[in-house]
């Protein structure tokens, strides 16, 4: 971290409120905010196990392309569920409470820190027990016009979901076909959450959107600086565009790039567009449904 990223993450360990000993601590914060520098300072101040819910971040392929933290920083501080997955897995929310209940059940004070909000809701206001989706079921889904998934939704769950928003859409037309059940007849049934957000720390970042735009646009090209392109050549043999590694912002446009479709500055310019879209999303979600939290503001 260079000097100025020091004195950012500074300027917001001084924002905090009280953290008292031993209590969990969630932070979300949209991608290239700066959340795992202070999530690495928040734990060697107060101490803690940094916690992985950032759904690209789970795979053992995307080191550099998902900004996961570094061998040194896993060596200062103990970090869970970071690139254990294999790239060649379908994973999910599902998936990843699961691995996160067993890891809370044996960790001590849990830093939660990403950008995937609902990993966040999934853990705070608990997750349906809905049966995976048969591949062939999800084959067919993949095939479909975004009309004929939401023509074969019942209108209770659409009344809940961003309509668009395919793989939203997407999900819900799977559980209803596979299961003969409706999203919102499970949802209804949501068990109790792991964690209750009265019992954490909260926390989450609102940034200025052109500087984070800045951030972005420069990270995108220390990333390729540091090897982006090749973590994504190491695939290219196994690449599948419907697996949700694959998915991982960058991957596809580095991929046209390596098929010869794209230049490297038109994947790079492709790439840091779909980032901001991205960012976008993510802090209208933390709007939107992390009103309650400690929200921090970071410096400019």
């Amino acid at each position: 971290m260079n000097d100025k990223g020091r004195a950012t993450t500074v300027k917001l360990i001084d924002q905090l409120p009280e953290i008292p000993e031993g209590r969990p601590i969630l932070l979300a914060g949209p991608t290239a905010s700066g959340k795992s520098a202070l999530a690495m300072e928040i734990a060697e101040r107060f101490g803690g196990v940094i916690v992985n819910a950032d759904a690209s971040q789970v795979y053992d392929c995307w080191r550099v392309i998902s900004a996961r933290p570094s061998d040194e920083d896993e060596r200062r501080v103990p970090h869970r569920l970071y690139g254990y997955i294999s790239c060649q897995t379908s994973y999910s929310t599902g998936h990843w409470l699961r691995d996160a209940r067993a890891t809370l059940a044996g960790a001590e004070r849990p830093i939660i820190v990403g950008g995937t909000g609902l990993y966040f809701s999934a853990l705070t206001e608990g997750m349906a027990d809905i049966p995976e989706t048969p591949p062939e079921i999800r084959a067919e889904a993949d095939t479909l016009s975004m009309e004929t998934l939401l023509a074969g939704i019942d209108p209770v769950t659409a009344t809940g979901l961003d309509l668009m928003n395919r793989a939203r859409v997407q999900r819900a037309w799977e559980v209803q076909r596979a299961t003969g059940r409706t999203l919102h007849a499970w949802q209804a049934e949501t068990p109790p959450p792991t964690l209750e957000l009265r019992d954490c720390v909260p926390l989450v970042l609102g940034v200025d959107k052109l500087w984070l735009w800045d951030r972005i646009a420069r990270r995108f090209n220390q990333m390729l600086n540091e090897g982006a392109l090749d973590e994504v050549t190491a695939i290219m043999d196994h690449y599948t565009p419907a697996l949700p590694a694959f998915k991982a912002i960058g991957v596809p446009e580095l991929v046209a790039h390596l098929r010869g479709e794209l230049s490297l500055d038109a994947a790079r310019e492709k790439a840091t567009i779909a980032t901001r879209r991205y960012a976008k999303r993510q802090r209208t979600w933390f709007r939107a449904r992390m009103r309650a939290w400690n929200h921090l503001t970071v410096p400019v």
